[in-house]
């Protein structure tokens, strides 16, 4: 039976996981503004990706906003929406990298190289603020792989944007915008597979009970 204090604790946790998703929303909407125009002006897949990236971080950011607090059916249909929205960013991603690929692209490597450093600082941020409230939350938990996998890939667009200076050649630009996908693709499948696990052992618990 629950307690008043247990009631207390929960609301202290939801209450907390609220203002860490609202930063964090703040965090990737803004950046992923900034990562829009710069790569719109260094012409760069990989920032172009990033942009999308952040940006589908804070709609999901959003989503689990609106689950925190909920019953954990919600929570998990919450994260399964994210899983689902990160693989359509990363489809999104590819066919943008095919495009370029066919029509042609000259980035500016030294633009890919400062963006990517700024982007990597704000999502270390993310990283600290979510680090203590991914516990056993769902959808905290897909938050906090959504910061990591663009902290990965804004250290492979900086050795992108070195290796378009040094050789004076897209191609770089255009592979780490496909490995960024892919790095998308792997976070989506597995927040899923976590949505879906969550779903089973809820299911199982609930079998168990006398």
């Amino acid at each position: 039976m629950s307690t008043d204090h247990d009631d207390v604790t929960l609301d202290a946790r939801d209450a907390e996981e609220r203002r860490t998703l609202v930063k964090v929303l703040a965090l990737n909407a803004g950046l992923s503004a900034a990562l829009f125009v710069a790569g719109l002006t260094a012409n760069s897949s990989g920032l172009m990706a990033n942009a999308l990236d952040n940006a589908s971080d804070a709609a999901v950011y959003g989503i689990g906003l609106y689950a925190v607090g909920r019953d954990p059916k919600w929570k998990r249909r919450a994260a399964t929406v994210s899983g689902v929205l990160l693989l359509v960013f990363a489809l999104g991603v590819l066919v943008d990298a095919a495009r370029r690929f066919i029509t042609g692209t000259d980035p500016l490597g030294p633009m890919m190289i400062v963006m990517a450093l700024i982007a990597a600082s704000v999502n270390a941020l993310c990283i600290k603020l979510l680090r203590k409230n991914r516990g056993d939350d769902v959808n905290m938990r897909a938050a906090w792989t959504f910061s990591l996998n663009d902290f990965y890939s804004n250290f492979g667009i900086v050795i992108a944007g070195g290796l378009v200076l040094a050789l004076d050649r897209n191609w770089p630009d255009l592979v780490v915008g496909v490995v960024i996908a892919f790095i998308a693709l792997k976070g989506g499948i597995e927040i899923l597979r976590d949505a879906r696990q969550s779903g089973d052992q809820a299911a199982s618990n609930h079998e168990n009970t006398p």
